[in-house]
């Protein structure tokens, strides 16, 4: 495991959703530091985006700055939690070009490739806001998905034209892309709902319980449960290496990654169980084998590698 210092680290910060595109790295939302930060896989160097909320103290959680944030249409979406908008960021120049309000608190930012069009979770109002992005990264509002009692994480499959969100206790929601609709509400397995993963191909959605368990479900067939495994309380934010056949998920309650190894017919087997830090909630792959995880109260990145 190689620590990963973000500039500004130092003191904590309050990690939430982190992605990874091949076109600009490791997409980490540094959260009071005002950043974005753009982490090179190979050599671990670090590119900002600046010129979003700072603040002097960590806190603790994660609700400072920006928390998340998306490759979308050729440019980098974020969202600043504390001035309440949506971002759109030149990836050539990592310079903001535009912004819009927010109605209310956001959490996950999506891209809609399909619609041209950012969906932003928005869990104090129970919905999620849709933006249009212009040729010039100009965003406007357009529609609001109402979620009761959600949304949780947020993973959009273009296959099928569906984006798929937990609600906070126990349930999943297929939300349909072109009516902005909920069409269909299941049962998870969990009883506190948190991270979400996809395997596009086949159809299998990976659900995080918050009480120390990895469910799967077949979303192709009415959300029939293919496996679960038990982990560490305080899953989070999960990941998936579909080449791999790999689910990550980080423990915050002992610090712990679990690697489970996902079979032909979706049960699960765990492989592996990792030290990593206290508090590290979030994860993401760059799906050739290195995870990174979150380190919050030391403000930087985990890269693990030779998981099995």
């Amino acid at each position: 495991m190689t620590p990963v210092e973000l500039p500004g680290g130092d003191g904590g910060i309050g990690f939430d959703d982190l992605q990874y595109a091949a076109s600009v790295g490791v997409i980490v939302p540094a959260g009071r530091t005002g950043a974005l930060d753009l982490v090179d896989p190979g050599t671990g160097a670090v590119a900002q985006v600046t010129g979003f909320s700072a603040d002097e103290v960590y806190g603790g959680g994660h609700g400072e700055g920006t928390t998340s944030a998306v490759v979308g249409g050729g440019w980098l979406l974020a969202i600043d939690r504390t001035a309440m908008r949506l971002d759109v960021v030149d990836p050539a120049t990592r310079a903001i070009v535009a912004h819009a309000a927010l109605a209310a608190s956001p959490d996950y930012v999506r891209w809609i490739d399909a619609t041209g069009e950012a969906w932003v979770t928005e869990p104090d109002g129970e919905q999620i806001e849709v933006f249009r992005i212009a040729a010039d990264g100009a965003a406007s509002r357009g529609a609001t998905v109402h979620v009761a009692g959600g949304p949780e994480s947020l993973v959009v499959s273009p296959r099928r034209g569906v984006a798929y969100a937990h609600l906070w206790h126990g349930k999943t929601v297929a939300i349909d892309v072109a009516s902005r609709r909920v069409t269909a509400t299941w049962a998870n397995g969990c009883t506190g709902s948190r991270g979400i993963a996809l395997d596009e191909a086949r159809g299998w959605l990976f659900v995080g319980c918050a009480e120390g368990q990895v469910t799967v479900l077949d979303v192709d067939h009415d959300a029939t449960t293919l496996g679960h495994a038990d982990t560490d309380a305080g899953v989070d934010i999960i990941a998936y290496a579909p080449a791999l056949h790999r689910i990550y998920a980080p423990a915050s309650k002992t610090g712990t990654l679990a690697v489970l190894a996902v079979g032909d017919g979706g049960e699960l087997a765990t492989v592996a169980t990792v030290a990593l830090a206290k508090g590290s909630h979030c994860a993401t792959t760059d799906g050739a084998g290195r995870v990174w995880a979150c380190d919050p109260d030391h403000g930087r990145l985990l890269a693990v590698t030779g998981l099995p």
